[in-house]
């Protein structure tokens, strides 16, 4: 029988499907449904950083309350840093999965600073989670701030969660970087165990009745995965870290494609929402006809082999396949 399995982070995973971070891993009941609907491995829901702030502020207020008219009062509180202050229910869920499924159970921290990520980070280590995905949602909205000062703040959290867990770091990053390469390196040289291409970024939208922001949600599309699929093409071979695609996977196309690429597991969320968990199982189906219709033995036999390394013409992933396609393309009559 073909041979699914493939490593990721680190962790061996019998096949390379996993379930990103969403709303289907928010509970217990959630988590156990992926595992039975076929996920190799489970990103839980982030943990954002707004609510390691809003926690660790509401409990400095707790703690300063009435100090100025009752200063004794302070010695029935412990010092803050003994405080066990945070999303505890988040660390629970960490616990009850890892006891109630056989697969990894990695983690997600979402957030722009390091600040509160250190101790949250030691935290979900030390509640059982197989590794931490360090997903950085931020707009560099300040006209003044340049590119390489976004960077830097991205590779100073990754250096700072780095140094304070064990356990594999992987990094999901969106695409929009100067000369995303390098960027890509920094972060194979700052620590991180893989990177997942890409974070997709909830754009605003406005409402014209109301004259306000609107938030607004779409899933994800088939057509979204050519540019991680590029980038995981380039970097496949060329940086010592274990890559995932995480965009638009909805059928066994996709997965085939991204691990054709150099991807060494396939990330998906949207889909599951749309079709149940089950459409996981569909999709390892769909992976393993297809390898066996090509004599594929397995998984890691395919991984990579069209990686810009190893198609017989590298510049179609450049320039040329961009003037190739405007020479090629035709009308409709």
């Amino acid at each position: 029988m073909t041979d699914l399995s493939t490593t990721w982070l680190g962790l061996h995973l019998e096949h390379p499907l996993v379930a990103s971070a969403g709303p289907l891993s928010q509970t217990l009941d959630g988590i156990r449904a992926l595992e039975d609907g076929g996920a190799a491995a489970i990103v839980l829901f982030s943990l954002f950083e707004e609510q390691i702030r809003h926690e660790n502020a509401a409990t400095e207020a707790l703690i300063g309350a009435g100090a100025e008219s009752f200063p004794e009062a302070l010695d029935y509180f412990p010092v803050v840093e003994d405080y066990e202050v945070g999303p505890e229910p988040y660390l629970e869920l960490i616990r009850r999965a890892r006891e109630a499924t056989a697969i990894p159970i990695i983690a997600s921290l979402n957030g722009v600073t390091s600040e509160g990520w250190i101790d949250y980070a030691r935290k979900i280590e030390e509640a059982g989670a197989s590794a931490l995905e360090i997903n950085l949602y931020y707009i560099p909205a300040d006209l003044g701030e340049s590119a390489r000062d976004v960077e830097e703040r991205y590779l100073h959290v990754l250096r700072a969660v780095k140094g304070a867990v064990r356990i594999p770091i992987a990094m999901k990053l969106g695409p929009f970087f100067s000369a995303f390469g390098e960027m890509a390196r920094h972060c194979a040289a700052f620590g991180a165990d893989g990177l997942v291409l890409f974070n997709r970024f909830y754009q605003p939208d406005f409402d014209l009745e109301a004259l306000e922001v609107a938030p607004t949600l779409h899933l994800s599309r088939p057509d979204e995965i050519r540019l991680p699929l590029l980038w995981l093409a380039i970097l496949r071979g060329r940086l010592d870290v274990s890559l995932a695609a995480s965009t638009g996977v909805h059928s066994r196309d996709e997965v085939v494609k991204y691990l054709l690429a150099g991807a060494d597991a396939v990330m998906s969320t949207s889909a599951l929402l749309k079709h149940g968990p089950g459409h996981l199982d569909t999709l390892v189906r769909g992976l393993r006809d297809w390898l066996d219709e090509r004599g594929y033995r397995s998984v890691e036999q395919m991984k990579g082999s069209m990686s810009q390394r190893n198609v017989a013409d590298p510049a179609a992933f450049e320039r040329a396949n961009y003037i190739r396609i405007l020479e090629s393309f035709r009308p409709p009559r």
